[in-house]
């Protein structure tokens, strides 16, 4: 059960009646389904190609439509880290064998959207013991809508099979292919069951959407992420890595500690010059129009969902029970 509550009384009585709306939730596109959102993100799965990087001699991040996979391979199996969609799972497995695995033992979740997580559904009926968050679970098992502004998503529940079988609340540890793996979680981000998946052996670092590196990041404010969530996991990210840790985004090339430190600082420079309109009563219309993200928008692309999702994680708590 899902609940929304207004920020705060301070804010509302700073709308005045004039601007009583003000801060009413954007409404939710008519949610549609994969084909649909295919084709508003331009993803080919047939003519996807999928693309290995190295970070180390047992760890690789694969490249195709979705979010960024890292596999782990080495003399105990193969670990990875999301898993994309079964319209590549051929695609998928045919990388992994090229590093050198053969079946996935462990898939890890770092959320229970979509694009990071729709390959459960053939690595789990290939064996794969699927872990992930304790509240990205409980999102799998029930219907989803998923407000991308634009578009919405239509995600349905995950069959028995693709659902995860180990699931954590705040932190849990494999020892796996000689090292440890860290699996991590700090409170609501871009949803209420982000994980960081920390190797550190390879002094890697996985953090699934919570950070993107192609483009502002989505808050996923209609189920419970929120822009401080985001700050404060990447935040406690850096606490728990070093100066020449790699940095897995969900979505883009690689980066590293420097490159998450900015991303913060971004981040915090336009929450914190979208909190002093809203403490003024700003609707979200004069926050689209107020070019809080100029200085970014060049590197970064459209604002427009960054702002729009920011905005109502700032303006509305939700709660999800």
């Amino acid at each position: 059960m899902k609940k929304i509550f207004g920020q705060s009384l301070m804010i509302m009585m700073a709308l005045g009646s004039a601007e009583g709306h003000a801060h009413s939730g954007p409404s939710v596109p008519t949610p549609v389904g994969l084909d649909e959102i295919a084709v508003a993100f331009e993803w080919d799965f047939e003519a996807t190609e999928i693309t290995a990087e190295r970070i180390s001699d047992q760890l690789y991040v694969l490249y195709g439509a979705g979010g960024n996979i890292a596999v782990s391979v080495g003399s105990q199996g193969v670990l990875v880290v999301d898993d994309q969609f079964p319209a590549l799972a051929d695609k998928i497995r045919a990388a992994i064998k090229d590093l050198g695995g053969n079946q996935v033992d462990f898939a890890v979740n770092t959320h229970w959207h979509f694009d990071h997580a729709d390959g459960n559904q053939f690595l789990g009926p290939d064996g794969a013991w699927i872990v992930a968050q304790a509240n990205s679970r409980v999102k799998m098992t029930e219907d989803q809508v998923i407000n991308l502004v634009s578009i919405a998503y239509d995600q349905k529940a995950y069959p028995l099979d693709a659902l995860p079988v180990i699931t954590f609340e705040d932190q849990m540890q494999f020892h796996f292919n000689g090292q440890v793996i860290d699996l991590m979680h700090f409170g609501a981000a871009h949803t209420t069951g982000d994980t960081a998946v920390i190797f550190r052996g390879d002094n890697a670092v996985h953090l699934g959407d919570v950070y993107n590196n192609s483009g502002y990041p989505f808050i996923d404010a209609g189920n419970g992420g929120s822009i401080d969530g985001i700050i404060a996991f990447c935040e406690a990210t850096l606490a728990q890595i070093h100066l020449d840790t790699v940095v897995v985004p969900g979505h883009g090339p690689l980066s590293n500690y420097q490159g998450l430190v900015k991303y913060i600082a971004m981040l915090k420079d336009i929450r914190s010059q979208m909190m002093a309109l809203i403490d003024t009563g700003a609707s979200l219309e004069t926050i689209l129009n107020a070019g809080i993200t100029k200085a970014y928008d060049d590197v970064q692309g459209d604002p427009v969902l960054l702002l729009n999702r920011a905005y109502f994680s700032l303006t509305h708590k939700v709660v999800d029970r």
